[in-house]
């Protein structure tokens, strides 16, 4: 039974749909203990996965309960936090009907409360190693529209063709919404009534991990979960676009050595090798000598706490330790895994970072506000598929230029022990392009 489940999820395409794009088909074919369900809506004004549990519980909860039976595992604990009244209602009716195997656990309104590593600790009380992963403690995560994808993979036999997405900011009807993978982004914000204001960007993903552009011909991918249209100038847009190497030369100078970066930093208070501040205070060193010092960046997991809460001098340990990890990258240094026993702070659940005081200090609060979803009506004449939309390697395009396709079809495979992730094609169409991503002209 769970290599029939393990295979369905592999032939759908299915990937961490949270922003990891971790193939999901490797993921379940592991044993475990426990399996949980990552309903936190993390990041600020994300809310596409509270629509999911609000609104399909029954295929969530059957998402959850397919990776439990295929793990082994003796039970699944979907997570959300309290404050979601209208998803809480919908699960807890949903799970009288038939799913015994299934819990739900209340998290508290803080940022990250979806971390993995964050989240295991909360449920569990256990402390995944640095540089590990929750499997490491026997747990299993799975984001809520992976559960989703997982259902319809399983028991509907329909491959990863659409997104849900939260799009919101300076926009004229913010909503949220399905789009076909491949979507440009300035087709869904003009969907959305178009932007406010004329000097915008446009954050892919949340307002502390997203990436930033002014590219409205970006297509929408398995791993995108948010449009958010902010003014350029705003502070989140800016601290997104500053030169790397302007932020290392100002750190070098003004970092004041508060340590306020460590005190609240998520991955320290779980008991984890990394103190920012003291990484902060190597700079200036020669690489070779702090090489002990900077290896601890590889335990960031850039939540962006530091720089975007922490810091009073305004400057980004997050932006620092990405650039560090990927020198040591270059260099072929690898992250260290310490199996030790790890002892969280006694400060932990003081220290948490609320929501609530996070969308103030970000300046959003304006665009924090109920959204409804709205159904995606445009008709689309051309998609792009990215052939790598996940951790591992690309897919290989199984189409040739000219040729037709439908929806559905596989248009990009993986070899058998490959970590990867099919394609498939989202619309009607005719493939216009096979490159570094397929592109595919709607059929008239």
């Amino acid at each position: 039974m769970s290599n029939a489940i393990v295979n369905k999820i592999r032939d759908a395409g299915v990937v961490g749909a949270g922003g990891a794009g971790f193939p999901t088909h490797i993921k379940v074919g592991a044993e475990a203990k426990l399996v949980l369900g990552n309903g936190a809506s993390c990041e600020p004004l994300l809310v596409s996965d509270v629509y999911l549990m609000e609104k399909m519980p029954e295929q969530v909860l059957r998402g959850l309960q397919l990776v439990v039976q295929c793990s082994g595992a003796k039970k699944g604990i979907l997570c959300l936090k309290g404050k979601h009244k209208g998803a809480w209602e919908s699960l807890e009716k949903a799970l009288t009907k038939e799913f015994p195997e299934i819990e739900l656990f209340e998290l508290g309104n803080f940022y990250p409360a979806g971390d993995e590593h964050v989240l295991v600790h909360e449920v569990t009380g256990k402390t995944v190693p640095q540089g590990g992963i929750p499997l490491d403690v026997d747990v299993i995560v799975d984001n809520v529209e992976t559960l989703l994808n997982i259902e319809k993979a399983v028991d509907e036999g329909l491959p990863v063709t659409q997104r849900y997405l939260t799009v919101t900011g300076e926009l004229r009807s913010p909503m949220i919404t399905k789009v076909p993978i491949g979507t440009p982004i300035g087709e869904i914000l003009d969907y959305a009534g178009g932007a406010t204001t004329n000097d915008f960007l446009v954050v892919i993903g949340g307002p502390m991990m997203g990436t930033v552009t002014a590219d409205l011909s970006t297509p929408v991918t398995k791993t995108t979960t948010a449009l958010i249209v902010l003014p350029k100038l705003h502070n989140i847009i800016q601290g997104k676009i500053a030169d790397p190497e302007r932020i290392l030369n100002i750190t070098k100078t003004v970092c004041c050595q508060c340590s306020r970066c460590t005190d609240l930093c998520p991955r320290h208070l779980l008991g984890h090798d990394i103190e920012p501040h003291k990484i902060m205070r190597s700079l200036s060193w020669a690489f070779d000598l702090a090489m002990e010092i900077f290896q601890k960046a590889f335990f960031c997991s850039e939540c962006g706490i530091c720089e975007k809460y922490a810091c009073p001098m305004m400057i980004s340990p997050r932006e620092v330790n990405a650039r560090i990890k990927q020198e040591l990258m270059r260099k072929g240094v690898k992250g260290k895994r310490d199996e030790r026993h790890y002892k969280p702070s006694s400060f932990r659940n003081l220290r948490k970072v609320p929501t609530k005081r996070l969308i103030e200090k970000l300046n959003i609060k304006k665009y924090d506000f109920p959204l409804s979803f709205k159904e995606f009506r445009k008709d689309l004449s051309e998609v792009t598929i990215p052939l790598k939309q996940h951790i591992g390697t690309p897919a290989v395009p199984t189409v040739l230029e000219g040729e037709k396709t439908r929806k559905g079809n596989l248009i990009a495979d993986i070899s058998e022990n490959a970590v990867g992730a099919k394609l498939h094609s989202p619309i009607n169409g005719v493939v216009t392009s096979v490159d570094n991503a397929i592109k595919i002209q709607a059929a008239a």
